[in-house]
């Protein structure tokens, strides 16, 4: 889940290894557990839960799933918002998610066993729903547009545009059409791939890496040995959000002005502080680089070298050449030009590969799986059919038959897509005028096609690509509508309409396959996608308003909050509505050879293969830190390095309880996040500013001061 940018380096390229997400140890002489290798080795998971009743799919919706998930989801809701305000890369959360899940009702149900009330046993197939039903809550908080094409619109982007013509056109944010948006927008991507489900789990056997790794994670927790493992993981995410939350609260006090405090702590000199080059004591990016694989962090860490270490700097000396000298440093016709824009150009060279890679991925692999069908005439498994018992095993057959045994019906899916779409199509123009009904028809008749190949690529790769779909949009229909009726607004909120499509249908089909293996209930898990995304749509755009509202200079250059995906997105619907020309000179030159790097150190990873590959930097994250700094890259490699040495001193701890700190640690500064801005609304202010100073500096204040 998870940018979710791209690939969504949170919910890609930032999932864990779904080996370290799942194994658990297994146990003493005598004791049964599971691990990830079992299936492998013969071990099969269902007969583990024979004894087990499976609930009907009603029972699985429980009240307190839903309580248990709104908490989660509030809490989540304020750790997405944050990363997305911040940089925008966002770790998956489905193991927090499964885990927290399982720890809020276990002690819940606990309290009442031990009151004697205890009347339903809290099963797998309920903390299957909890973690849908917070997944999908969250994934609105990065669809939602918050960090990225919603926020573009916001007149604080726009008087950073790079046209002056076109700074009058914006749409500031409110909360009543900011959820009526979401809700009129964010249903269509579920009803679109329900009637696919059968194909894409059972026939063609789609593999969801992470939607796999997540059940054997709920699997394992739900095993004897696994839930004494799980109760341990627990713990030791309790002491490390315990920690990040009170370390917040510390920090909190020293930062009663702005560049005041530990997130401005000079840690490398203040030659590297001018230049972004600082560690600045955030939890939540030590987790995150905990979360995510290695190539990431070092990647990132690479994109702030070449670009803050070497590249502006050198472009910084042809001031008054390249641009004119009286630019301000935030003008997009200065410096701040060349980082926006190479960063625009290495994203859309990455992200277009990567497009046209898993496109392609998926229509080869289509067309094999329907030429042996058509050969064999028989699918492995259908409604009717008896199962072949020495082929398949006895797992398949029990998920198989309880998978085909809630059906949703495909008229109920396509009459709620017609009727949303009709809905949406007669609303969205009044909350955009310049987005035209057919605009929007065109966007729903092609979205169902590619939210299948944005599901379809994802069940194969695990790469989800919702705002590749959405900046293509953004060209296609800002270059339609043109620059004198809107066409930058029109192609933003379009990006939004077909960004929230293409994530939910790929975001689905993988909870089915989570449902598939921890015997959930298809239409379980529809009913609690459909409720946390009901939940997300309501809660997401509250939470950004209290960050909007608490911290008054979110999106501008330099903040705590920059909202670097804004100017992106504002950009590129400028970019492709204008044109090139008010680009400072030998920008356009550079974005072409950024734009041509991006795909040919993809070429290079894919051509070598997965063993030399995890060597070469990924571009996409490479370009992260262009437009606002390396300084979070130290964090994640500061992160990336305590479990680094964890798994070389003790590799089957850190594989087990390495997911669970992570998560407290990003969680926990999560919760003091929503405290301080609370605390920001109620005008309570911190008490003191602890600020650095060269000594040259420190001498001319002390001087002054004693004057």
């Amino acid at each position: 889940m998870a940018e979710r940018s791209d690939r969504s380096l949170s919910e890609d390229e930032s999932r864990m290894n779904p080996e370290s997400e799942a194994k658990v140890k297994k146990g003493g002489s005598g004791s049964q557990s599971w691990s990830w290798e079992d299936e492998n080795n013969g071990l099969l998971v269902e007969r583990i839960f024979e004894g087990q009743g499976v609930p009907s799919w009603r029972r699985q919706l429980t009240f307190r799933a839903f309580a248990v998930s709104f908490a989660l989801n509030v809490m989540f809701a304020f750790i997405v918002m944050k990363l997305n305000l911040m940089t925008g890369i966002i770790p998956s959360l489905n193991v927090s998610a499964g885990l927290l899940g399982f720890f809020f009702v276990k002690t819940w149900t606990k309290v009442l066993e031990k009151s004697g009330l205890l009347r339903v046993p809290f099963t797998r197939q309920e903390n299957t729903v909890i973690q849908t039903c917070v997944v999908a809550s969250s994934g609105i908080a990065f669809s939602g547009g918050f960090g990225s094409y919603l926020f573009a619109m916001n007149e604080r982007v726009a008087n950073q545009s790079t046209d002056t013509q076109s700074a009058h056109v914006y749409k500031n944010p409110s909360l009543l059409w900011m959820i009526g948006f979401l809700f009129v927008v964010s249903f269509l991507g579920l009803f679109a791939v329900v009637p696919l489900r059968k194909i894409m789990i059972i026939d063609f056997k789609l593999t969801y890496p992470s939607g796999t790794a997540t059940a054997h994670l709920i699997n394992s927790f739900h095993t004897p040995e696994g839930a004494k493992l799980a109760k341990k993981q627990v713990k030791a995410l309790g002491k490390f959000f315990s920690f990040s939350f009170l370390w917040g609260f510390f920090q909190w006090f020293y930062r009663a002005g702005d560049d005041c405090g530990f997130t401005n702590f000079p840690t490398l000199g203040l030659k590297a502080f001018q230049n972004r080059f600082y560690f600045d004591f955030s939890t939540t990016y030590v987790g995150v680089g905990m979360i995510c694989p290695y190539i990431i962090n070092i990647s990132v860490l690479l994109g702030g070298i070449l670009s803050w270490g070497i590249m502006w700097p050198l472009i910084e000396t042809r001031k008054g050449h390249w641009y004119p000298a009286e630019e301000s440093p935030n003008s997009m016709r200065g410096l701040q030009g060349y980082k926006v824009f190479i960063a625009i150009a290495t994203i859309l060279g990455d992200g277009l590969y990567n497009f046209f890679k898993v496109l392609s991925r998926t229509l080869s692999d289509l067309y094999h799986q329907l030429r042996d069908r058509e050969m064999t005439h028989v699918l492995p498994f259908t409604n009717g059919s008896s199962l072949d018992n020495s082929q398949v095993s006895y797992d398949d057959q029990r998920r198989t038959q309880l998978f085909l045994k809630d059906q949703i019906p495909t008229w109920f899916a396509v009459a709620g897509y017609v009727t949303i779409a009709a809905i949406s199509t007669a609303t969205l123009p009044h909350i955009f005028p310049q987005l035209k009904w057919y605009y929007i028809l065109v966007i729903y008749l092609s979205a169902p096609t590619l939210g299948f190949c944005n599901a379809y690529g994802c069940g194969l790769t695990d790469w989800s690509l919702p705002s590749t779909y959405g900046k293509l949009t953004i060209f296609m229909i800002g270059a339609w509508a043109g620059p004198s009726h809107g066409g930058i607004l029109a192609g933003l909120a379009a990006c939004g309409v077909m960004m929230n499509i293409v994530s939910t249908a790929s975001d689905l089909t993988q909870d089915f396959k989570t449902g598939y293996l921890t015997l959930a209930s298809p239409r379980s898990m529809f009913v609690s996608q459909v409720i946390g995304t009901a939940m997300g749509c309501v809660i997401s755009p509250c939470v950004f308003w209290l960050f909007y509202k608490a911290f008054k200079d979110v999106g501008l250059p330099g903040s705590e909050y920059p909202v670097p995906n804004g100017i992106v997105y504002r950009s590129m619907a400028e970019l492709g509505v204008e044109g090139s020309s008010s680009l400072p000179e030998h920008c356009l030159t550079l974005c072409y050879c950024f734009f041509a790097a991006a795909m040919i150190i993809n070429g290079f990873r894919d051509l070598l293969g997965k063993k030399w590959a995890r060597f070469i930097p990924l571009p996409m994250a490479m370009a992260i830190p262009f437009y606002i700094g390396p300084y979070f890259a130290i964090d994640m490699c500061v992160g990336s390095l305590i479990l680094f040495i964890w798994e070389k001193t003790d590799k089957a701890k850190a594989d087990a309880f390495g997911p669970a700190v992570a998560s407290g640690l990003i969680c926990g500064d999560g919760i003091w996040t929503m405290a301080s801005s609370i605390l920001a609304l109620a005008r309570v202010n911190p008490p003191i500013c602890m600020k650095f100073l060269s000594r040259a500096t420190n001498k001319r204040v002390n001087a002054f001061l004693g004057s």
